[in-house]
């Protein structure tokens, strides 16, 4: 069962990865802050990663799948 599982959780992930193959986050870093007055910066951060990874975790996923089915008890 678990195997199962995590062949469909992998299968999940992996086919979300290769449709987005990217994503942004945006954090915030105090500049200035002195009494009332506070400056604040935003700072975009762009992480990205290849789609062969979706593409490993696909088939990862399908491998545990096949796996299970021949584990019978």
């Amino acid at each position: 069962m678990r195997t199962k599982s995590a062949g469909i959780f992998l299968l999940v992930i992996g086919v979300l990865m290769v449709g987005y193959t990217s994503f942004n986050f945006v954090t915030t870093e105090k500049v200035v802050d002195i009494g009332s007055l506070r400056i604040e910066k935003e700072n975009n951060h762009f992480f990205q990663w290849p789609p062969i990874v979706g593409g490993l975790l696909v088939a990862s996923g399908i491998a545990l799948l096949f796996v299970n089915r021949g584990v019978r008890k």
